[in-house]
């Protein structure tokens, strides 16, 4: 340390390749060469002086990471949910708040399923449990009351130290995997849960990333392939991607409501079989960006393709909560494969996703989740808890979270009351609003939304003329883009384009969330009919009225 008393430092400049700032980069840094340091070499690295020398030779260091160097897999990753649209939002938004004037006051971000943000308020019994696990001074408090004591209590004394701050097991902390075996067991109406194939996650994604690390294997034809729903969640295709998988891609019904067709599966799967090897079934349920719900027989149907297939079936069924239609009802993958017998209920690998983030709670930023795993070799269930452990453990306040999802207030205890009331405010304002979004969109020509079943989102195709077509090739963008471009230009909306979760060739759609306040999504869905019609009459002024209005009619038809 005695060498740097040489060192005399003035406050630091930025570093910019010029030979213009050599005079200016001497003066801020100097360097009194003496005794050893010279002897050491130390000025060759570390004065401007000998950094401009180097530049005048043309021996400039070039950066180790490039994106010529950068791994291909993560230039290949796309997540449309937060894509260029939503990059985009952002700058309007901040020249906004500049005072730059814009046709809109304010944007609207309707391009993901972040309740809080939306405005969607906490439910109170959950913050009051995860504030006295990290303040355990409030259990003291005879504000909040003894259920949420007791539970905070329960949950702190399965942390070491009895702190929310020190790690958890890899799997999570043990009687919060309890709680959950007992919630899977009771909302399956008694299909047995062993608190052993529970793992906590940072969110469902977490889990889901895990599963498919230890899929994906061979190499050329036996590459494994991953099948997903098109539309889908771009979590999958992005994970495949890094990983270097081979999607398969399997199409939902739109003329039937999004629903999953068996025959659809078998075509996927036998055209995926010339080029790679199929080995894992991804279901969406209820979906995301479709909103549909599975009925019982197209999970019967699919549970038994994938016994006759040997299929690892991944469900991600983190919108279990959210089910508007009177004629849905959610049903567990697990429950069924129970029913379907022991032959099917012992054999069936299946990994089942929930989270904090959705149904009414909507506490996205706690990153709280878990996964149950069924039937998976002894072997391979160490080698899962081999990778978990890597990562440490999920974040503990997630899991706390999570706890109080699968352990909500009994009937019988203080808080129920209360909390039955906040939850059903949030799930019948989403009810409400499912069917408002697919009234009014239904509403406009050359728009079609299917019901919103369940989940949070709209999925609508919307017409787009083939002079908007021209256009968006002209520019080397998806039609759709271009659609959702304008409409955050010109509304301050910002939605996701439809072919970021993947469409059949020559359909258009975008999604929205439906979590905005009643008020604010039907001024937003108001704002996207006038839009829609400002968009046909632009692009369309060559072609006759009656010729349009055909071709609006036949797009609603279908």
């Amino acid at each position: 340390m005695h060498r740097l008393k040489h060192l005399v430092y003035q406050p630091p400049v930025v570093l910019y390749r010029s030979k213009s700032l050599h005079s200016c980069l001497s003066q801020s840094v100097r360097l009194k060469t003496q005794g050893p340091i010279e002897k050491y070499g130390l000025k060759r690295f570390s004065t401007a002086e000998a950094t401009a020398e180097t530049r005048e030779n043309g021996k400039m260091r070039e950066k180790s990471l490039t994106m010529e160097t950068i791994n291909p897999q993560v230039k290949a990753v796309e997540y449309a949910v937060r894509g260029p649209i939503v990059i985009k939002a952002g700058d309007i938004e901040r020249r906004l708040q500049q005072g730059v004037k814009q046709p809109f006051t304010e944007v609207i971000k309707a391009n993901i399923g972040d309740a809080h943000a939306m405005g969607q308020q906490p439910i109170t019994f959950l913050r009051q449990v995860v504030a006295l696990c990290c303040f355990p001074e409030l259990l003291d408090s005879p504000a909040l009351p003894d259920d949420a004591k007791q539970r905070a209590q329960r949950i702190l004394q399965g942390c070491g130290g009895q702190s929310l701050g020190s790690y958890s097991a890899s799997q999570g902390v043990e009687c919060i995997r309890q709680d959950i075996a007992a919630y899977i067991e009771q909302r399956d109406q008694g299909v047995p849960a062993d608190w052993n194939n529970i793992y906590l996650t940072t969110g469902a994604s977490d889990g889901i990333m895990s599963i498919l690390k230890l899929l994906v294997s061979g190499q050329g034809s036996s590459r494994t392939g991953v099948m997903i729903p098109i539309p889908q969640y771009p979590l999958y295709s992005a994970a495949i991607s890094e990983l270097e998988a081979v999607q398969v891609n399997y199409y939902l019904d739109e003329a039937n409501c999004w629903a999953l067709d068996i025959r659809e599966l078998q075509r996927a799967y036998q055209a995926a079989k010339q080029h790679c090897q199929p080995r894992v079934l991804c279901i969406i349920n209820p979906g995301n960006p479709t909103g549909q719900v599975q009925s019982k027989k197209c999970i019967e149907e699919v549970l038994h393709f994938a016994y006759e297939e040997n299929l690892f079936v991944m469900s991600d069924e983190v919108y279990q909560d959210n089910v508007y239609s009177p004629d849905c009802q959610f049903h567990s993958f697990k429950k069924i494969l129970y029913e379907m017998g022991p032959e099917y209920f012992n054999s069936v690998e299946l990994a089942s996703f929930h989270s904090t983030s959705k149904g009414y709670t909507g506490e996205c930023g706690f990153r709280g989740g878990y996964m149950e795993v069924l039937n998976m070799d002894p072997e391979v269930n160490a080698q899962l808890v081999k990778l978990l452990s890597v990562r440490l453990c999920p974040p503990v306040s997630g899991q706390a979270a999570m706890d109080v999802i699968v352990n909500p207030p009994k009937l019988h205890e203080p808080s129920y009351a209360q909390f039955a009331k906040e939850k059903s405010l949030v799930l019948d304002a989403l009810a409400e609003k499912a069917k408002m979004t697919e009234q009014i969109l239904n509403s406009v020509p050359g728009i079609k939304c299917n019901p919103v079943q369940g989940a949070m989102y709209a999925f609508p195709q919307i017409f787009i003329p083939p002079r908007a077509i021209q256009e968006a090739q002209s520019l080397s963008i998806a039609p759709d883009m271009l659609y959702c471009l304008r409409l955050l230009e010109e509304t301050g909306i910002c939605v996701v384009p439809g072919s970021g979760f993947g469409q059949r060739e020559g359909t258009y759609h975008f999604r929205m969330t439906i979590l905005p306040s009643t008020e604010k999504l039907k001024v937003l869905l108001e704002k996207v009919r006038d839009f829609h019609l400002k968009f046909l009459k632009e692009y369309s002024p060559q072609e006759p009225q009656t010729r349009r209005t055909t071709q609006e009619n036949q797009h609603r038809e279908t």
